[in-house]
């Protein structure tokens, strides 16, 4: 069917292209395996309805299959490098299908805001934010900077310092970060130091700003144990990490509750369809005040209307318990045979 399809008329409208792509991709997505013929005949009629869509119709689509692990890479970079942002700016955070190579060509020839989307995906290779820390703005480098699932290379880190001189937002994520080897630590912290020195009215002391860093470093480990060893509760540490606009920490959070991993965890949480975090959360167990929490967060991070987050808790209050167990079971036996 979808071989046949792909000899559409060229002189659809382009509503007609609207309606048949997502007719197409409703088919498309009831195969969780679909075949490399399948894809192929399914990319290729994407890519050919997309270049007839306006930007409010490019954007409904990539927003619907930007975390989908089965789209065709194809339509992934076609999105992903779409000259409108907005229309990118899902795909470029959460899609799967994208490989470096991908994201380093879109990331040298398209905008700074193409560039911050690519900053906040879950794992972010040395190639890619070398790229990231070169080309891009303030908002870029802070935003890099926090993302504790960016790897940086000696040279990335030594232009992000240097691009970040006397920048203390940068310099706060760095020393904020887990992962710093000594080294490095040192170096930031002495930034640190210096910045709160010089800073105006900043506290005399200036090894309070370090401490204050290393003690946030501690926390979402100290969380995670809690909660292994169920001396806190889901719903308390969801709702601080929501309530203090900590995304990738609550991915963290959720990833090691749900046993899914953390970069299905961001996109289940970011992608702008609540219902993969509303399954997510309903497994777990996670009250309504929670969720509510999470929603507020989203709407804050992909810019929605507060209005519609009555609407969701409503309809999480609805969801089946069984419904959402067997959904979450299926995302995890397709992580373990991919």
């Amino acid at each position: 069917m979808l071989r046949n399809l792909t000899r559409m008329p060229t002189d659809l409208s382009s509503d007609s292209r609207r309606q048949l792509l997502n007719a197409v991709t409703d088919l498309f997505l009831l195969d969780q395996e679909p075949t490399e013929a399948s894809k192929e005949h399914y990319g290729q009629i994407a890519v050919t309805s997309l270049s007839h869509l306006g930007d409010e119709e490019r954007r409904g689509y990539a927003d619907r299959v930007a975390a989908m692990p089965t789209l065709p890479r194809n339509v992934a970079v076609t999105l992903g490098g779409d000259g409108n942002a907005e229309v990118a700016r899902l795909v470029l955070t959460l899609s799967p299908v994208l490989t470096d190579s991908d994201l380093a060509a879109i990331a040298v020839s398209q905008t700074q805001q193409h560039l911050a989307a690519i900053a906040e995906r879950a794992r972010l290779s040395e190639r890619v934010t070398d790229i990231l820390v070169e080309r891009g703005d303030r908002t870029v480098l802070t935003t890099v900077s926090a993302n504790e699932g960016a790897a940086f290379s000696d040279r990335g880190f030594d232009r992000l310092l240097e691009r970040g001189n006397g920048d203390a937002a940068i310099a706060g994520n760095l020393a904020r970060r887990s992962d710093l080897e000594p080294k490095r630590a040192e170096r930031v912290l002495r930034i640190v130091g210096q910045l709160a020195e010089t800073a105006a009215g900043a506290n005399s002391d200036p090894q309070s700003l370090a401490r204050q860093a290393r003690q946030q470093r501690l926390e979402v480990k100290l969380l995670l144990s809690d909660l292994a060893a169920k001396v806190r509760e889901v719903d308390d540490v969801l709702i601080m990490l929501a309530d203090e606009d900590r995304a990738y920490h609550l991915a963290q959070v959720l990833s090691q509750v749900a046993d899914i991993t953390p970069e299905q965890a961001l996109r289940v949480l970011m992608q702008r369809d609540a219902s993969g975090i509303a399954v997510t959360c309903r497994s777990l167990g996670v009250g309504a005040t929670a969720f509510r929490a999470i929603l507020q967060l989203r709407a804050r991070r992909l810019y929605f209307s507060l209005r519609d987050i009555d609407d969701d808790v409503e309809a999480y209050a609805k969801l089946d318990l069984a419904t959402a167990e067997r959904t979450l079971r299926f995302l995890k036996l397709r992580t373990k045979i991919a």
